[in-house]
């Protein structure tokens, strides 16, 4: 099992490797100030070209999605890298290559992808959370001819969801030629990697606007910005040190007994410390292992902060950055919707400073003009993507509002929802942001020092680093007084504050990062000459310094240990091998389907409600079936119409003794297959299993799970 769990991650890695290396080329003319050239942003770039290609030929019915397509638009990828920089690379531009640091970022990138995927290895199980649904994504894009891919749990529509990233999965699949319940594990530990080694890149790029000279340094501080956005937690470990609170009744640990049994230590409150929210982070999504677009998002997002930090340090802002940057906008956009608004932010202030710093004559004028390129490059990169879906947001609500608003009721796209009002207590929010704020303003403190006593000027790294601050304090707050409605009532700003909060984590991270080492360069050089009291106040600064470091660093100890079990047992990369176990018989019915039925024809299973293991035919297979998980439908349709009333039909395909009735059913929702396993026969005592053998003609049997294929019905 091990020696085939290498094998297949060295396969996934070379996949990867040559998806990156040839956009090397052109890569490289766009990272030209970066010390390592953007080596790791090749990749990412590399993989999402091939996507995006690949997925615009899908839509526009070119070319199906499959292997022979994928691998023509690697080729053509590759061709139009080596063309666009033939004239500008010459030989002596390959021999003065920083050759040592693209080993260095390949061997880190590596080493992280083997160290998540040996951790994924104990618990690789794609079940529990929402493993189904990002699994049935993967699944059902992996059978589709064209797109938009089929909505596995709602036939015959097709996915009403940000699902780009699912997309990204399944080229990966398909090019390496690695079953989907092994790739399902790989790409959580790509983009580990890719969440490291993107902040890595980023920090030391950052610290090298002020330390050119000391490569220590960089990497040091490179490493820091890779473990602190990619491995860190926030504060409330500190709560591992007392009494747990009672269930999800947070308090103050102040108010709490010390207790050193760490045992007690529940490491998801780290993410739901703020009741009715949701505070996630990257670490917790790595461990816990759901597929969703705000992690496959996380490359991406970094590519683009990577890209602005190009334009202040090269001092170059060009058309062909901007669409890049309009590529990049829309890509995040199609995997994790949000991200598209954040990022824009992010965008637009680079630009407008950029503009006012190198004194552009008319730099508003100029600064409009490059954001409308942005938009309309952003609108048309979007555009195959965006025809078929519909957001699921249905307003933005205004939290606590006032009275006469509440009357008023709307507003435009403004909401305001009497009972909704909801305030994060001010210790809540220091233990979950207190980490990054206190460095944050340690470094306000040190530039303002700095330039009153006029001993430097700030560095253009500087800059940066407090527009990341100030975007990541906006999206902080945002939460406190406005939220995306959606269908949860009592959660009403959970997803708000969830994906919010995610990117500010990630840039607080990178800029924490950058500050500590600009931090303690500062301090070395100090120390040594201040007096006695000041010696002693650095001392107390450092020890509060370090022990707020080392609560947000112990979180993954907490986190693996309790979902990975120590570490104890190697199960290896298959992530549905936990079927054998819990239903034996479904699962080798699972994998019969996957050898033997090709296409997407609709099969039925039954119907029970979300984050159970019902719809586990649909989401391990990729063929749609009538009705998923009901709630999620009525998510990502707004209206829960069209899933409420097929719950009541499935049921009655299944347990009716009137043999027209369900022919009537099956024909409507156009069904060819019938699986009756574990599960149906739990939900539905009373199962009909006549009516099938006479509508239909066994075709797989094994114990009491067995699938019939329908005859003399209309496809």
């Amino acid at each position: 099992m091990f020696f085939s769990d290498i094998t297949s991650i060295f396969i996934w890695w070379a996949t990867i490797f040559l998806t990156g290396f040839i956009c090397l080329p052109i890569i490289n003319s766009l990272f030209n100030q970066f010390i390592d050239r953007g080596y790791v942003f090749a990749k990412i770039l590399g993989i999402l070209f091939v996507t995006y290609v690949v997925f615009l030929a899908g839509t526009l019915k070119i070319a199906p999605f499959g292997y022979p397509t994928i691998i023509l638009t690697l080729f053509l990828v590759g061709f139009i890298s080596i063309f666009l920089v033939k004239e500008k690379l010459t030989k002596k531009d390959l021999l003065e290559m920083p050759w040592r640091i693209f080993v260095l970022e390949e061997i880190i990138f590596l080493f992280c992808l083997l160290f998540w995927s040996f951790i994924r290895a104990h618990e690789p199980s794609i079940h529990g959370l929402e493993k189904y649904m990002d699994f049935g994504f993967v699944n059902s894009i992996l059978r589709t001819e064209y797109f938009p891919a089929k909505d596995s749990w709602l036939a015959p529509f097709s996915l009403n969801y940000y699902y780009f990233g699912h997309v990204v999965t399944a080229v990966l699949t398909k090019l390496s030629g690695i079953n989907t319940s092994i790739s399902y594990n790989l790409t959580i530990a790509t983009l580990f990697a890719f969440t490291f080694i993107g902040a890595f890149s980023i920090g030391v790029n950052l610290i090298a606007q002020f330390k050119s000279q000391n490569s220590k340094v960089k990497i040091i501080g490179g490493l820091l910005a890779g473990f602190l956005v990619t491995l860190a937690g926030n504060l409330h470990t500190i709560y591992a040190f007392f009494a747990p609170y009672i269930g999800e009744s947070p308090v103050p640990f102040w108010t709490l007994l010390l207790d050193f049994n760490l045992a007690n230590y529940w490491y998801p409150n780290a993410t739901r410390f703020i009741p009715l929210t949701i505070h996630e982070f990257p670490i917790y999504s790595f461990v816990v292992s759901d597929l969703h677009g705000h992690v496959l998002s996380i490359p991406i997002v970094l590519t683009i902060v990577a890209i602005l930090l190009t334009i202040l340090v090269s001092k170059s802002l060009n058309i062909t950055k901007i669409v890049l940057l309009s590529f990049l906008l829309a890509t995040a956009y199609m995997t994790n919707a949000w991200d598209g608004l954040i990022y824009f932010l992010l965008v637009f202030a680079v630009v407008f400073f950029f503009m006012f710093k190198n004194r552009r004559p008319n730099y508003i004028l100029h600064t409009t003009y490059y954001i409308l390129l942005l938009l309309a490059g952003f609108l048309l990169f979007a555009l195959p993507f965006s025809l078929f879906f519909k957001p699921f947001v249905s307003g933005i609500g205004i939290n606590c509002a006032p009275e006469f608003l509440t009357k008023i009721e709307k507003l435009g796209p403004f909401l305001f929802e009497p009972d909704h009002c909801q305030r994060s207590a001010l210790y809540q929010l220091i233990t979950l942001h207190g980490f990054w704020y206190f460095w944050a303003i340690s470094f306000i403190v040190l530039l303002w020092k700095k330039l009153k006593a006029k001993s430097a000027a700030l560095y253009i790294s500087d800059i940066f680093v407090l527009m990341l601050i100030g975007l990541s304090t906006i999206l902080i707050l945002t939460p406190e007084f406005i939220y995306a409605k959606d269908i949860y009532p009592g959660h009403y700003r959970a997803n708000t504050m969830f994906k919010l909060g995610y990117e500010a984590f990630m840039m607080l991270g990178i800029s924490t990062a950058y500050i500590i080492t600009r931090i303690v360069s500062s301090i070395k050089y100090q120390v040594l000459s201040i007096n006695l009291t000041k010696k002693i106040l650095y001392t107390l600064y450092c020890i509060l310094a370090s022990s707020l470091l080392l609560l947000v660093a112990i979180y993954p100890y907490f986190a693996v240990s309790s979902y990975y079990g120590e570490l104890k047992t190697y199960k290896g990369l298959n992530g549905i091998s936990y079927l054998q176990s819990l239903y034996p018989t479904d699962y080798e019915a699972i994998l019969w389907i996957q050898k033997n039925i090709k296409g997407q024809p609709v099969i039925l299973e039954a119907v029970g409600e979300s984050y159970t293991d019902y719809a586990r035919v649909s989401a391990n297979t990729g063929l749609p079936t009538i009705l998923g998980w009901p709630v999620h439908e009525w998510l990502w349709r707004g209206s829960y119409d069209e899933a409420g009333k097929r719950v009541s039909e499935v049921e009655r395909i299944y347990t009716t003794t009137n043999i027209n009735e369900a022919r009537e059913l099956l024909k409507t929702y156009n069904v060819e297959y019938i699986f009756i396993g574990t599960l149906e026969r739990q939900k539905y005592p009373t199962l009909q299993e006549e009516i099938f053998k006479t509508l239909g003609v066994l075709i797989y049997e094994n114990g009491e799970t067995i699938i019939y294929q329908l005859r003399n019905l209309p496809r």
